[in-house]
């Protein structure tokens, strides 16, 4: 029980952070430097209890990457997605509601969630679960930076969410349009799943 209330708490804060930053319009750089770090911080705080996942699509590359039981995979979506949720809520009433980014390709959107939800994934099976980097200190640092970096490279073409449970947030707190967060659902869990068979293939030796 302890590890799905990790998982809520994690996205709950990486979801607080987003809307608080994206919906008041803060400014430049802000929101990627502070969602990246709000993750970092989540991560390094509960990576030792629930291996800090706070997405679904990283859940399901640790999982199919052997690291993750069966048995935890739907409690951490359940989880992560609820925090998501409570976290907008929570920013609705704080700033109200935001204005929603509608994508204005489709296909564009699509490659970008992958790529970098593809990119999260590799770093987090890479940096946390690799026995070559096994008690390393700097997995959340580079956690919450390939966040920072999606955020900063793509974020204007698809909303930089590389995580269903936020694009799900994303949409309660109306800064993502709920009829276009499938495509987050579907690039981002698929560049979970590309993560983990590409993670089998470059560490064959790491079971």
């Amino acid at each position: 029980m302890n590890k799905y209330l990790v998982e809520f708490i994690g996205t709950f804060f990486l979801v607080l952070t987003i809307g608080c930053t994206v919906i008041p319009g803060g400014a430049g750089v802000i929101p990627p430097l502070a969602i990246g770090s709000a993750l970092m911080v989540m991560v390094y705080a509960g990576g030792h209890i629930s291996g800090g996942h706070y997405n679904p699509a990283v859940t399901l590359a640790v999982f199919l990457r052997g690291r993750c039981p069966a048995k935890d995979v739907l409690p951490y979506w359940v989880s992560q997605i609820a925090g998501a949720a409570a976290a907008a809520f929570v920013v609705g009433f704080l700033y109200g509601p935001g204005r929603p980014m509608i994508i204005a390709s489709v296909p564009k959107a699509f490659v970008v969630e992958f790529l970098f939800t593809f990119a999260l994934a590799f770093v987090v099976l890479n940096v946390a679960t690799a026995k070559g980097t096994a008690n390393n200190s700097f997995y959340g640092l580079a956690i919450g930076f390939t966040v920072l970096t999606g955020a900063f490279a793509v974020g204007e073409l698809s909303g930089g969410a590389f995580n269903l449970a936020v694009a799900i947030g994303g949409a309660i707190m109306k800064i993502l349009a709920p009829a276009q967060i499938w495509i987050h659902l579907v690039a981002d869990l698929l560049g979970g799943a590309v993560a983990a068979g590409v993670f089998k293939i470059v560490n064959p030796d790491d079971k």
